[in-house]
């Protein structure tokens, strides 16, 4: 028989919703004929089983249903219908300012916590300098939690999830208001965590940190359950997920389907498979246009999600309306602030194409080894040249998508080198 730390059997939360505060009175009195409210359903049907030491992420959009799970779990909330089991201490670090009275001081919610968790205040003084050191929020601490940034509270919050001993750790996505120097310092206590065998379940919208750290990622969507599997395919079916829904599809049997990814040469329009922004700047003097693009992994399947290391290739279709020589195709890969990162050109790779047609369409496609580190990119587009001895533009399109870079294996800056270390002792 399996030893699970958590055991999560046929749950669902149903909310009563009603238009106005007097209709649940009167269906609470009983004088109305007709049901006042509207089922919500937050959670349908969810089974989860969580073996000990294991890391499960738990993933979906706004709206998905992760962190009403994460409450049921921790007995925040109860279900509707359906069970949970938990085996082991639970420390919980949920939205902002669940478990800490606003009025309290700092040092006054740490000991409400303690005791919350089946501590003794003795017990509490013993893990105290622990929880003030990694909270370091100096003097603050004596203040009340009210006055306290988002920043300073999740701080604390954390320092007193992780050091009251807890065998399951669950997060939910409260540690994205850290600063970046604070988040590296709880993924390396929560790296810790896992090498010690504790179970850790938390919800991201970070795809690096669940490939990274996770066994394991459930998908939600609107309150279904559609996959529990390996984070990867997890990611991927949530990228295909949030590009079915754009479009206005129903992603609730995506899992079911079991397809294989789109390739571009199946495809009659590859940026349809794409999860691309509908707010894309572009310019130029239409002379050309860019009239179709993708990403494509080592596989060819069309994506938005390429892993580190891995062979990949930026497609884009031309069209041209007017007769152009010597057209020059390039693409730019930018961070999150916009800065150019990398990218390339025909120009530069000396692939020129003498001359283009009037109506004729040109694929133009750029493969190269993704050495970016965990990450989320723009890509930019471009079809330009010289008319005339003049730089001229004829179509560009900045920011069309994300790039989402995922790898079980961080560096420091901005790239890999693929160093091949060896530490010997003489």
């Amino acid at each position: 028989m399996e030893n699970y730390a958590i055991e999560v059997k046929n749950v669902s939360k149903v909310y009563k919703l009603y238009n106005k505060p007097f209709d649940r009175v009167k269906e609470a009195l009983g004088v109305s004929g007709r049901k006042q409210y509207v089922e919500h359903h937050a959670l349908s049907d969810i089974n989860i089983n969580i073996r000990q030491g294991e890391c499960v992420g738990i993933i979906g959009t706004n709206g998905a249903g992760k962190s009403t799970l994460l409450k049921i779990i921790t007995g925040v909330l109860s279900p509707s219908q359906g069970e949970v089991r938990v085996n082991g201490r639970i420390s919980a670090l949920l939205e902002l300012g669940a478990g800490f009275n606003g009025e309290y001081s700092g040092i006054e919610n740490i000991y409400l916590n303690g005791r919350m968790n089946g501590f003794t205040r003795s017990e509490v003084d013993a893990r105290l300098e622990d929880i003030l050191a990694f909270a370091d929020i100096g003097d603050f601490v004596h203040q009340p939690v009210k006055t306290y940034s988002s920043g300073m509270f999740v701080r604390l919050a954390f320092a007193v999830a992780i050091n009251i001993e807890p065998e399951i750790l669950i997060i939910d996505e409260a540690l994205s208001v850290g600063d970046i120097f604070f988040q590296a310092k709880c993924f390396r206590k929560i790296e810790e965590f896992k090498n010690s065998g504790k179970t850790i379940l938390f919800v991201s919208h970070s795809m690096g940190s669940i490939q990274k750290y996770c066994d394991r990622a459930v998908l939600l969507n609107k309150g279904k359950q559609i996959i529990d599997t390996t984070p990867k395919t997890a990611i991927d079916l949530f990228n295909k997920m949030t590009v079915m829904e754009e479009k206005g599809g129903e992603p609730e049997n995506l899992a079911d389907e079991r397809r294989e990814p789109g390739t571009a040469e199946e495809s009659e329009c590859w940026k349809q498979q794409m999860n691309v922004n509908p707010k894309a700047v572009e310019y130029g003097n239409e002379e050309a246009l860019i009239v179709d693009y993708c990403l494509l992994n080592e596989k060819g399947e069309i994506t938005n999600t390429i892993h580190k290391g891995e062979e990949f290739t930026v497609k884009m279709k031309v069209h041209f309306n007017k007769d152009i020589q010597e057209p020059i195709f390039a693409f730019t890969v930018k961070d999150i602030k916009g800065t150019e990162l990398t990218g390339s050109n025909t120009l530069l790779g000396d692939k020129m194409l003498a001359a283009a047609h009037a109506g004729e369409d040109v694929v133009v496609t750029f493969r190269q080894r993704m050495s970016l580190r965990c990450n989320d990119y723009l890509l930019a587009l471009g079809c330009t040249g010289y008319k005339d001895g003049k730089f001229t533009v004829y179509h560009r399109l900045y920011d069309v998508c994300y790039i989402m870079v995922l790898s079980e294996k961080d560096t420091v800056g901005l790239f890999d080198l693929y160093s091949d270390i060896k530490v010997t002792v003489s």
